[in-house]
């Protein structure tokens, strides 16, 4: 009787060393996954995801991993490259809508049917008025015409042109190109007509969203969450494969957006507080904004 409890005990401690081994490994296999997740998420979005994704006919959505890494978010550009053959832009107002207020991004993209909206430009604290030049057909935001040397330019009234432009006042007349299009918003030159970064380096850093254009006109959308001094992003967007050529700056830090919306997928870009800030990269919440610049999918031609 003895023998039996003995061995009864052996058998039932050997199961229990079996148990206690059996979840050890299932807790090491959950430790290692946890672990191998945490490392993904740090190194960022896997490869595969980086590059070039088609959304559309004539628009594409870029991310890519910028050469200098910031202390604060995922290091990240996102980039939307637009054909204009294929999407027409639009300077949307709240000063053109009568007691018009500004709404987010997403909203402006609900109300008037766009596929992406970015920010137009840097507003002032009556929340309505940009800090210089902003017109389209129908209406004028602000006709003064500022220092800043870029003007965005579509609409076209002439044919012969380009459908959209970024003017670049130190190396083209500007009274003469003005006349070409009905929508001119201008803002702050980031890379000039002859691909010069024109941005001294600064110890600030903020989020930004900006607009540029490439060597074949094609539109770029530019959003950057994580947080660069203009100077360094500049650089940045150069070494990068968009072949940009010229780009102005439209905001930077909270109030920096990009909202997409295509078939199936939807894409919302916030921007994060300035470096320095108890608030830096907490940021998730979109801005109403006043001013933004929007495209749609121009009608098929007919055959």
């Amino acid at each position: 009787m003895i023998a039996l409890d003995f061995v009864t005990i052996l058998y039932c401690g050997a199961i229990g060393l079996l148990l206690i081994g059996a979840a050890g490994l299932v807790m090491c296999n959950h430790l290692f996954r946890m672990l191998l997740a945490l490392v993904i998420a740090e190194a960022g979005e896997p490869e595969k995801k980086l590059g070039w994704q088609p959304l559309d006919k004539g628009i594409e959505l870029g991310t890519f991993r910028s050469p200098l890494p910031s202390d604060v978010g995922d290091s990240l550009i996102r980039v939307l490259r637009i054909d204009p053959k294929h999407y027409r832009l639009q300077l949307l107002n709240t000063s053109a809508i009568p007691n018009g207020t500004p709404i987010t991004p997403k909203q402006w993209s609900q109300q008037k049917g766009l596929t992406a909206v970015i920010n137009a430009s840097m507003y002032q604290t009556d929340y309505q008025t940009s800090v210089s030049l902003m017109r389209k057909k129908g209406h004028i935001n602000i006709p003064r015409l500022s220092k800043d040397m870029t003007i965005l330019a579509f609409d076209r009234l002439d044919s012969s042109v380009s459908e959209v432009k970024i003017i670049d006042r130190q190396c083209e007349d500007f009274a003469f190109w003005k006349e070409k299009y009905a929508t001119l918003v201008q803002s702050i030159r980031m890379i000039s007509c002859t691909g010069k970064n024109v941005w001294k380096q600064q110890p600030r850093r903020w989020s930004t969203s900006a607009i540029g254009t490439d060597t074949k006109n094609n539109v770029l959308f530019i959003h950057v969450r994580s947080l660069y001094s203009t100077h360094d992003l500049i650089n940045i967007l150069k070494a990068l494969p968009l072949n940009i050529s010229r780009a102005m700056y439209t905001e930077g830090g909270p109030q920096a957006q990009l909202y997409i919306k295509v078939p199936n997928q939807e894409f919302e870009f916030v921007g994060s507080y300035e470096v320095g800030s108890s608030d830096a990269n907490k940021g998730s919440l979109s801005w109403p904004l006043p001013n933004v610049i929007g495209i749609s999918k121009r009608p098929p031609e007919p055959d």
